[in-house]
């Protein structure tokens, strides 16, 4: 019996997005056993600094990948949109094996959709990107930073601490928590953030085998999508503190990817298609198209 330790948070989604990530392995190589190990990051044991003022590139990510890099864990697995574009040393992205529903959902206290929240009503996230979105939805609402986990944001909406929240829909569904959804919105309505429901694999990149398995469960179609959405972020030279948005969707062999930023007050939005080997290109030259026309270039 191989073993091979997966290195991950320690909260119920990261634990059921590990287990998704490790019923694939031992699937694809019969006589692999994956053992989770979870590790705490500096965002699991900070809970009460807002999200838009506390988070640093790899908050809820560095951690882990240290104890990659040191050897404890021989393989990591995070939610691709916490991982931050500028990589680290000695490691790869081995494989993009999975991605649930990348859309955003709405758990509001009175089941009721977002445009039927009353004027006033306070509706969490810690997400500017989000929130630009919200405020040009709806203006009149109370927009309010909100931290903790999936479970622990629908409890404060239930409690009455905010009239909603907006939370993953990938997130409610790993979790059997869809139900809670008030709302899942359109892409047109809220652009979800890069790589959002996607999950990345990671190990050491001199580590043949964990690279072998890890191939077995990569997908590459996954893959080209969020490469486009990253490059988009990366030169955007942003983060999860910089309200920008992009999704990527194949159309045969051509990906079309769509993105926005938000600046002074406004969301400048456009989209961009080319062959789904240009991902990478693609993204880049999104960022550039968008940043001139923010003013930000």
């Amino acid at each position: 019996m191989t073993v091979l330790r997966l290195g991950t948070r320690g909260s119920q989604l990261a634990l059921a997005q590990a287990r998704l990530v490790a019923d694939r392995l031992e699937a694809a190589a019969p006589g692999l056993a994956v053992e989770l190990v979870t590790i705490a990051t500096a965002g699991d044991r900070d809970q009460s600094t807002p999200l838009a003022e506390g988070e640093r590139p790899g908050w809820f990510t560095t951690a882990i990948q240290e104890a990659l890099q040191r050897g404890e864990v021989d393989i990591a697995v995070h939610s691709l949109k916490d991982l931050p574009t500028r990589r680290p040393g000695g490691l790869v992205i081995a494989a993009v094996p999975l991605r649930e529903d990348p859309r955003d959902a709405l758990v509001s206290r009175t089941g009721a959709p977002l445009r039927d929240l009353p004027r006033g009503s306070v509706v969490g996230t810690g997400s500017p990107r989000r929130e630009a979105q919200l405020r040009e939805l709806r203006p009149d609402l109370d927009i309010r930073p909100i931290r903790g986990n999936v479970e622990t944001r629908i409890r404060k909406v239930r409690d009455g601490e905010y009239d909603a929240a907006v939370v993953a829909l990938a997130g409610l569904r790993r979790l059997g928590l869809e139900t809670e959804a008030a709302e899942i919105f359109g892409l047109e309505e809220m652009l979800p953030a890069p790589g959002q429901g996607a999950l990345a694999v990671e190990c050491r990149a001199d580590d043949a085998r964990a690279r072998d398995l890890l191939a077995r469960v990569d997908d590459p179609a996954v893959r080209l999508a969020v490469t486009a959405e990253r490059s988009f972020l990366a030169a955007i030279e942003g983060g999860c503190s910089f309200p920008a948005a992009a999704y990527a969707e194949h159309f045969g062999s051509t990906l079309k990817l769509h993105a926005l930023v938000a600046s002074g007050g406004r969301i400048i939005r456009s989209k961009m298609g080319g062959p789904a080997e240009t991902a990478a290109g693609l993204g880049r030259q999104l960022a550039e198209d968008l940043l001139q026309r923010a003013g930000l270039r």
